[in-house]
């Protein structure tokens, strides 16, 4: 931390700790002024010194407007340095993980990322913030005001100084229960995040299978998981108090005791002791401060180490691959003894041969689990093969720029995502900064226009959170509509179909035989009625091509094709009949 943004905000800190320093010594001197004040006060020559207790009336005033107006400066610069600070962090972050492939999302709940990005980044401010507030005010005040006990009384502050070390071994014992309430309170709030998160996008689910009451139970556990690790940490920055006031109410008994004695028995210089008295109880806070300095650095190092562990998470090879740009020709896709599998003991992929000709659409179907959407996927670079290679006309996307090879291709899933927003913006991430007039043809031709215009707003429509006020269809289409605009020479058709009723998928099956036109275009289906007019059919299984051809070739060869259109046809025939 201190070497990244230290380094970057050295002056805007140095100019807080002069400002600091300011503070502090005026704190400091005008103590000090104390002892020519009282022996004034007690000196009743005359005019003289009437006079010399006025210009040292104005000088302590002048002091404290000093101070004044250097807090305020200060504050203003560290409030402005820390706002910048949780700024770039949350930028850095933001781009790190955008950065990450894939499967990085899949092994972490979003809940945990909001956290990060939202709260521990807060962390590193107010670590900086403590450091250098501590180094420059309370350092700089404690050793003025330490130097003017010092010159009032040399002996009295070596007493004082004596007392110091005990109270930050007493302080020190409550650091490590500080730290692992701190850590538990980090991951109590993200678990709350999470059960928030789900409530919401499950909300339906909850109330259909009447879930209120177990989702309470899960928030009202993880409120007080948080509830106690807060008050554990309560308890231990409270347990600095008692020791902190009972060892500085004795140091101040004691020096009352032996000052007492000093002016009232042997005589000694009234003001030097005000001054010192005055001296030693401003510097309580301050050194009070300093000692509780560990503890209140411990929730912010927590915050800290929860963001730079996900800095120090690698970028992967497949996000960072700067190569050459992908220039397609024609666009056919060649895979080659292609291996992959999310886990080492469970290979998904096996030696998988498969070409997709250009200006025809190649349907992948067969059984869940053997391997048509991770072949999407692996066209993408969403993961990189474990064996053979993927060619788009005869180049290695392995060593093409990942950018570049995502330009050419439009992807539309069953899943369709659409972002907070209106319907204009969703389409027009098709391709960024394209026209008002480009956006309605895309519409169109995704037949998606009519709809959109019965809308009240239109285009201007607000589509709700993950396009949750239109339906399966108007989302889809809007995906189709965004994959128009993208004008790529690639289309890969993730079960597009799978989740619409019958009127629906009708007009998204419109929208997409006007999408493949001219395009060379990969569907996975599980609905066979879907592709039976494709160019090519391939039957996946086990991770190998198992079949290949038309559908009325695949219906001859009475192989696996043949069997699950018999399964799906002759199912629907029997409840006909």
């Amino acid at each position: 931390m201190l070497s990244e943004h230290a380094r970057t905000h050295v002056w805007a800190y140095l100019g807080a700790l002069v400002l600091m320093a300011l503070s502090g010594g005026a704190t400091a001197l005008s103590v000090a002024l104390l002892q020519p004040i009282v022996n004034r006060m007690m000196d009743f020559g005359g005019t003289g010194a009437f006079k010399q207790l006025r210009f040292l009336a104005f000088a302590v005033a002048a002091l404290y407007m000093l101070r004044g107006l250097a807090t305020c400066g200060q504050l203003i610069i560290m409030s402005r340095t820390g706002n910048r600070i949780i700024a770039t962090m949350q930028a850095r972050l933001f781009n790190h993980v955008l950065g990450q492939p894939v499967g990085f999302f899949s092994d972490r709940h979003s809940s945990e990322l909001m956290a990060r990005l939202a709260l521990a980044a807060n962390g590193v401010r107010d670590v900086l913030q403590l450091l250098i507030t501590s180094a420059g005010r309370d350092v700089v005040t404690a050793l003025g005001l330490l130097a003017v006990m010092i010159h009032t009384d040399a002996l009295m502050a070596l007493m004082v100084i004596t007392c110091m070390p005990i109270g930050a071994l007493l302080l020190g014992r409550v650091i490590r229960r500080i730290r692992k309430a701190a850590r538990r309170s980090f991951d109590g709030s993200t678990k709350i995040m999470q059960i928030m998160q789900e409530t919401v996008h499950g909300i339906r689910i909850i109330k259909s299978f009447n879930l209120q009451d177990t989702m309470r139970a899960r928030m009202a556990g993880s409120v007080r998981e948080v509830e106690k690790s807060a008050n554990r940490m309560a308890v231990g920055v409270a347990m600095s108090s008692p020791v902190s006031e009972t060892l500085g109410g004795l140091v101040v008994a004691l020096i009352i005791l032996y000052g007492g004695w000093r002016v009232s028995v042997a005589h000694a210089d009234p003001g030097s002791f005000f001054a010192f008295i005055v001296a030693l109880i401003s510097a309580y806070e301050p050194v009070k401060r300093l000692g509780k300095l560990n503890l209140d650095l411990q929730n912010g190092l927590v915050s800290a180490r929860m963001i730079y562990d996900l800095l120090d998470e690698p970028l992967p090879v497949t996000e960072n691959a700067g190569g050459p740009k992908l220039v397609p020709t024609v666009g056919r896709i060649t895979l080659q003894g292609v291996s992959f599998g999310y886990r080492p003991e469970t290979p998904v992929l096996d030696g998988l041969d498969l070409v997709a000709e250009p200006d025809q659409t190649t349907a992948l179907v067969g059984p869940s689990g053997g391997g048509k959407s991770t072949i999407i996927s692996l066209i993408q670079r969403f993961y990189d093969p474990q064996g053979g290679s993927i060619s788009i006309d005869g180049t290695d996307i392995a060593g093409v720029d990942v950018a570049s090879l995502r330009n050419v291709i439009a992807f539309v899933s069953q899943d369709v995502f659409l972002f907070q927003g209106t319907i204009r913006e969703n389409i027009a991430l098709g391709r960024v900064g394209a026209s008002d007039e480009a956006i309605v043809a895309a519409a169109r031709q995704a037949h998606a226009h009519d709809f959109i215009m019965a809308l009240p707003s239109g285009y201007d429509t607000a589509v709700g959170e993950h396009g949750s006020k239109l339906s399966g269809g108007q989302r889809q289409r809007l995906a189709i509509a965004r994959a128009f605009l993208k004008e790529a020479s690639i289309i890969l058709l993730d079960e597009p179909t799978a989740a619409l009723d019958a009127e629906s998928e009708r007009e998204v099956q419109k929208a997409l035989e006007a999408l493949r036109v001219g395009r060379t275009t990969i569907v996975v289906a599980h609905r066979l009625q879907t592709i039976m007019d494709a160019d090519r059919i391939c039957v996946i299984e086990n991770g190998r091509a198992a079949e290949s051809g038309t559908h009325e070739e695949l219906l001859r060869a009475r192989g696996s094709y043949h069997t699950f259109f018999s399964t799906q046809f002759g199912e629907r025939k029997r409840r006909i009949a």
